[in-house]
């Protein structure tokens, strides 16, 4: 016995997924049932990655660190103790 399962997905993403489905031979729900099948199984590993952007003034600022640090410009220098960073930053 089968049953459905209704969820709701950005269009666009749906799309190309059905897109890409076809173009490997495969219906999309083949595809979705062998995901659901490998997830149950354990041969599925879900995790989350996001690609996070910085918004402009951020971008600038680690853009400007790293120049900094490739420059070796406003770096502290290596410290042995925490007594000599304490007194590097009191200096």
């Amino acid at each position: 016995m089968n049953t459905q399962i209704i969820f709701n997905i950005d269009k666009k993403l749906k799309e190309k997924a059905m897109t890409k489905a076809k173009h490997e031979g495969i219906p999309l729900a083949a595809v979705l049932k062998f995901a659901t099948k490998a997830f149950v199984s354990g041969d599925l590993k879900v995790g989350l990655i996001g690609s996070e952007t910085f918004n402009t003034q951020t971008a600038r600022e680690v853009a400007n660190a790293l120049k900094d640090i490739f420059q070796d410009k406003n770096l502290s220098p290596g410290f042995t103790s925490a007594k000599d960073a304490i007194k590097f930053l009191k200096a």
